[in-house]
């Protein structure tokens, strides 16, 4: 590894099942602070998956998670996700104010009111993703990159310094993709560590200083000039990355 820090993630021996068909495979690694991590991988990899194990959302055949050093239930607080947006009810009758605001939960407690300080730090952290003009707004009356930005603004007033972000480009427009990773920027120079799950393999190089490469099992891991390679990329993706060769994705890997 190439920082003596202790890993802010550490994964050790997790697989995962669906239907008793395996799906992530024996995945082990660790993740050192203050880095911008892309997970990259064919449909069905297991990417989406492997999050949701770390997190204890689904259950796993076996796994350990430390965060900081210590077992994920003990570190929570230090944790944000933004799940793909397509898993969200943007029904629900609430306002793009009080979904921040539910990001502060975690410190403090469900069930204790919530106090001025919280609503402005929610307010605060609208105006970070330029959606403050919107903190009334319903939900459902947000376009698709408006509502991504609200769950980016609920990651951030969690304050954590984890986050893991499934799919934050998908279905939004140039102004939110490049807003977003201006955002994911500033959290690695604040130190925190970001994870995210992507799948446009012409923005990774520019995007993320870390890279995981994933397809059920582990290929590669570590620093993108490193791991981002053709031959790498050939064993993720397979005959598939041929494909995406010939579709123009593959450009900017074909000059190096």
């Amino acid at each position: 590894m190439e920082s003596s820090k202790e890993p802010i993630l550490d994964v050790l021996d997790m697989s995962i099942a669906y239907h008793k068909q395996r799906v992530v495979e024996e995945v082990s690694f660790q993740i050192p602070p203050g880095k911008l991590v892309g997970i990259i991988g064919p449909n069905g990899a297991g990417k989406s998956t492997l999050i949701k194990g770390i997190l204890e959302f689904i259950p796993t055949l076996s796994g350990e998670v430390k965060i900081a050093g210590k077992p994920l239930r003990q570190q929570r607080k230090l944790v944000g996700y933004v799940p793909q947006r397509g898993s969200v009810d943007w029904d629900f009758p609430t306002t793009a104010l009080d979904v921040v605001v539910m990001g502060r939960y975690g410190q403090i407690g469900m069930m204790r009111r919530v106090k001025k300080e919280d609503k402005a730090l929610a307010y605060a952290m609208l105006e970070k993703v330029g959606m403050a003009p919107f903190a009334n707004r319903q939900i459902s009356q947000l376009s698709g990159g408006q509502q991504q930005r609200v769950f980016l603004a609920r990651a951030l007033a969690q304050n954590a310094q984890l986050y893991f972000m499934d799919e934050p480009f998908v279905g939004v427009d140039a102004a939110t993709e490049k807003a977003i990773i201006t955002l994911l920027t500033h959290l690695k120079q604040e130190g925190k560590t970001v994870i995210v799950v992507h799948h446009d393999l012409q923005t990774v190089q520019d995007y993320f200083d870390w890279v995981i490469l994933l397809n059920k099992c582990l290929i590669a891991i570590g620093p993108t000039e490193e791991v981002f390679t053709m031959d790498r990329l050939q064993h993720t993706y397979g005959g598939r990355l041929t494909q995406l060769s010939e579709m123009g994705e593959m450009a900017i890997l074909q000059g190096r």
